[in-house]
């Protein structure tokens, strides 16, 4: 008796956790602030525009266009970090790795902070970062409004 009490407090556990867990996958219409640049002649410039957030399995993917994709996790508190193979950029010749790490509130606001390191042929050009941020405009649940 006292195992199948055990096997269901730690089933119940578990659903409650599940539970606990924002759906964090969704589009977000984003902006991007540049922070910080020691790129002199080629930086990335990002305008507003929809970013992705895809949870495939246990793996979380952050999809921007024209960037290659960052892989990472989310925790249920719903911080997030994710980081890219190296991979093409904006600018022809210039490859880029890019990281993001933050957090998507339950109500489907989205703040991270992305930094490319560029290079190209092998060499170390720049490092540039930006604080992302905007509201979740589809997929997902809906968002809901902060009480009062």
């Amino acid at each position: 008796m006292h195992t199948t009490i055990s096997v269901l407090a730690g089933v119940a556990t578990a659903l409650a956790a599940q539970s606990s867990h924002a759906d964090i996958s969704g589009t977000y219409e984003v902006k991007y602030e540049e922070v910080s640049t020691n790129c002199t002649t080629q930086r990335l410039t990002y305008p507003p525009g929809a970013l992705k957030v895809k949870i495939k399995g246990t793996s979380l993917i952050v999809d921007i266009d024209r960037t290659p994709e960052m892989i990472g996790v989310s925790q249920k508190s719903g911080k997030v970090s994710a980081k890219s193979k190296p991979g093409g950029t904006m600018i022809d010749g210039m490859d880029g790795v890019f990281s993001v790490a933050g957090r998507i509130t339950e109500d489907g606001m989205l703040h991270f902070v992305m930094v490319g390191e560029y290079s190209a042929k092998g060499k170390s050009l720049c490092t540039q970062s930006w604080n992302v941020s905007g509201p979740r405009t589809a997929g997902g649940p809906a968002p809901t409004k902060p009480a009062k």
